[in-house]
């Protein structure tokens, strides 16, 4: 059984119930202490194996061999721009506090423990909404966690294996002069690392957002085509902020799939206001 969905017996005890205001305040505390109670458990998890996930999680992405580098290079070899080839990551990292390295291993396994957890956290999160929904919503809503687990994952592979390979990659080889060696704080690389990926699974969650603002009746789909034009612009802008390496080929392989999210919102949005044009219709019919 899917997570966000209850058993007929279940929704019909759920909405038999009548709770006070303390009644829901802890339900809503048990619902927080499993969600964070799970994403405590695959911290600990991670912390356990700590060292293999530095190794190959962690420091992949500064590691040339790498998966995303080894198909830039291929990349560079289809087009004869040798530029995309990464060869050389031109930095070095260090721990220049005392309890830094301990402080990276636990803030890394609360990082991959919550990303770990998520779709059970968010389940959680959602049993306790779902009741207070009509009968309308909860089907509307049907399969809410999955997809936003789905989007969330994919937002999150594409964040760690495009979109901070990029970065790391023009940061660390970028030099005003030879003179100045580039040696980063392990924190400072981690953060990165952290920003951008997680920052990437909550922008894929665009088709979600639209789904949302459109069934309250906040967005619409001629609006989002009467300003397609305008979106494509800030979708380039914030595609540049996130890749500031220089060639254009970088900026396009992030740009690509954020504009594929903005048209796929578009037809979220379609989707929405036929099915309520078409129970308006029904209505005034009957």
């Amino acid at each position: 059984m899917p997570l966000d969905q209850l058993t007929d017996e279940e929704e019909v005890v759920s909405e038999g119930k009548e709770m006070s205001f303390l009644d829901h305040l802890e339900e809503l505390r048990w619902h927080i202490i499993r969600a964070v109670g799970s994403i405590f458990l695959f911290a600990i998890i991670a912390f356990v194996y700590i060292d293999d996930i530095f190794r190959v999680v962690v420091m992949g992405p500064k590691n040339p061999n790498f998966w995303t580098y080894r198909m830039m290079c291929k990349l560079a070899d289809a087009t004869g721009y040798a530029d995309l080839c990464v060869k050389k990551l031109n930095f070095e990292l260090q721990s220049l506090g005392v309890s830094d390295q301990f402080t990276m291993a636990m803030t890394s396994s609360a990082i991959i423990g919550l990303c770990f957890a998520f779709p059970y956290a968010f389940w959680e999160v959602w049993r306790f909404i779902k009741p207070g929904l009509r009968s309308v919503e909860k089907n509307a809503a049907r399969g809410a966690v999955f997809f936003v687990s789905l989007l969330f994952l994919i937002g999150l592979l594409f964040g760690y294996f495009i979109v901070s390979p990029l970065a790391i990659n023009f940061l660390a080889n970028f030099q005003i002069t030879p003179e100045i060696k580039n040696q980063f704080d392990i924190t400072s690389y981690i953060g990165i690392l952290v920003t951008l990926s997680l920052g990437c699974a909550l922008i894929f969650q665009m088709p979600m957002v639209a789904y949302v603002l459109s069934k309250v009746g906040v967005l619409t789909p001629k609006f989002m085509r009467e300003y397609r034009k305008h979106a494509w612009i800030i979708i380039l802008v914030v595609a540049g902020v996130i890749t500031p390496s220089p060639d254009i080929y970088s900026q396009v392989l992030v740009a690509l799939p954020l504009t594929l999210l903005y048209e796929v919102s578009i037809l979220v949005s379609a989707r929405i206001e036929r099915t309520r044009l078409k129970e308006r219709k029904e209505l005034m019919e009957s």
